[in-house]
């Protein structure tokens, strides 16, 4: 089962140091501690920063602060039934 908590932690730590506001998903490559290989693990769920560009719409761009992000990126995964 798959900790939304711990996974909405892992992908703060991860794009929190992105150069806010971020216009793309581009824009939020540098932050990232392994590139777009960086994964989001908990439970059951495993996916990189790249799968999950692809897996869902990418957010709703511009993003000011790193909360929003995720809570876009989180509602996502859950539509697309991959929480």
């Amino acid at each position: 089962m798959v900790d939304e908590a711990e996974l909405r932690e892992q992908m703060i730590d991860a794009f929190e140091d992105a150069d806010y506001p971020v216009s793309s998903p581009m824009d939020l490559v540098p932050a990232l501690p392994d590139g777009p290989g960086t994964k989001f693990e908990s439970g059951d769920f495993s996916m990189t920063a790249m799968e999950l560009n692809t897996k869902t719409t990418g957010g709703d761009f511009p993003y000011d602060d790193v909360e929003s992000l995720v809570d876009d990126l989180l509602r996502e995964l859950k539509k697309q039934d991959e929480l």
